[in-house]
């Protein structure tokens, strides 16, 4: 990197390079680094005018600049700038000798033989009487990047536009050529960071856990339900200190319920009914003390908790329609989990003990959304009314979201048997 003076040590040092080339082309030529319409007078000596007409910042080094300040505005590292620099080469002389002609291609072969502005020159230039006054600071000898002369090959309009910008000037000839890649880094220095104590290296295989398949401590066939222990079954499933998340809960794993192939977790309180997501995360103990850092994480697999009635109750209102006495009933369940306000809710109504003459009775009735839009989040009960239903005992389930809550069967005999409620 380099300091401000690096654009203007570029063209004393392109002069520098062309000086001796252009006096020994044509005896008596000089280089000057003015505009050019100031040449107009000296017309008639033979030399070659360099004059910086456009500066650019570079395309391949813009985006490498990483952010020089913190959230708070303090510099975390110095600001730096790459340019490219492009040059009008115009030469001078007298015509009838082709002095111009002569200056030009002694430049263009100095150039294409030695385009890159070496550190030598660098130092030359700064410690050379013309330039030392102003230029004797410059640090561009020491910056990493060298600068590099390529011909830039313009068209006749572009050449002509580029000439109309300086009015009143007669056309020479000239060349253009582009310097590149000059850095320029400012003069703040950022803070120096605090010299490390102790340095901890970890080394860790890439092994993602993965889980194949969720069930219940209860039993492979047993249903997911509100307070069950789950047994998650995989490969690669213990860390340093494993995770479950299920749905957006994080559970820690104790170390005697975690092995490679399995970990035991208690389903948390605070989830919905209806279809959950787990995964196992695997975080890295790192630091001085340990603290977790982000590690592995594991496929996401579903599982459906099914909710549980634990109370049932109605409240009946009679009629009779052609003939047959029928009810609409208010019935209020206790659920667990609670059912979110925006879940589906459906009850679904299965006579109990029907006679063996006729079919049984069922009857479902949809929860709608808008009788629960000003109720809390979760809320333990809820009442459903399921109208046009005949007086009797029925089996009760709901639907949560498609997941449906579980009737209970005597033992003996293996009949459902609960949970019910009476419609009289």
């Amino acid at each position: 990197m380099s300091n401000f003076l690096a654009v203007a040590t570029v063209t004393a040092g392109l002069r520098q390079l062309l000086a001796p080339v252009v006096a020994a082309a044509v005896p008596g030529a000089t280089v000057t680094t003015v505009r050019p319409d100031a040449t107009m007078n000296a017309a008639s000596q033979a030399g070659v005018n360099i004059y910086l007409y456009q500066v650019t910042t570079n395309a391949a080094f813009r985006s490498a600049d990483l952010p020089i300040r913190s959230t708070s505005g303090q510099i975390i590292q110095r600001p730096q700038v790459a340019l490219n620099l492009n040059y009008l080469l115009t030469f001078h002389g007298d015509e009838s000798q082709l002095e111009t002609q002569r200056l030009l291609g002694s430049v263009v072969s100095m150039l294409y033989a030695n385009p890159v502005l070496t550190r030598d020159t660098v130092q030359k230039t700064v410690t050379n009487p013309s330039f030392a006054p102003f230029l004797a600071t410059s640090n561009l000898a020491e910056a990493t990047e060298r600068v590099k002369f390529s011909p830039i090959e313009l068209s006749t309009e572009e050449l002509s536009k580029l000439w109309s910008v300086f009015l009143q000037t007669p056309y020479s000839l000239s060349v253009v050529y582009q310097g590149t890649l000059v850095s320029i880094e400012s003069e703040e220095v950022p803070p120096t960071a605090v010299p490390v104590r102790a340095r901890n290296l970890y080394v860790a295989p890439f092994r993602q856990p993965l889980i194949e398949k969720v069930l219940s401590q209860d039993g492979a066939d047993q249903p997911i339900v509100a307070g069950s222990t789950l047994i998650v079954v995989g490969e690669g499933l213990n860390g340093d200190s494993p995770t479950v998340k299920i749905g957006a809960l994080e559970i820690a794993v104790p170390r005697e319920n975690a092995s490679a192939t399995q970990l035991v977790v208690a389903l948390p309180t605070g989830l919905l009914a209806g279809v959950q997501t787990i995964q196992v995360n695997q975080p890295h103990l790192m630091g001085s003390p340990p603290a977790p850092h982000a590690g592995f994480e594991s496929n996401v697999l579903a599982f459906v908790l099914r909710p549980v009635i634990t109370a049932t109750a109605a409240q009946v209102s009679s009629r009779v329609v052609n003939g047959v006495n029928v009810s609409t009933s208010d019935i209020t369940l206790t659920f667990n989990p609670p059912p979110g306000k925006l879940q589906r809710v459906v009850l679904l109504l299965n006579e109990y003990n029907p006679p063996s003459t006729r079919p049984p009775r069922a009857y479902s009735s949809l929860s709608p959304l808008q009788d629960r839009a000003a109720a809390p989040d979760q809320s333990a009960s809820l009442t459903i009314r399921a109208a046009d239903i005949i007086p009797g005992n029925y089996l009760v389930r709901v639907q949560v979201d498609g997941a449906e809550s579980l009737l209970v069967a005597d033992s003996a005999t293996g009949q459902y048997t609960s949970p019910q409620v009476a419609v009289l």
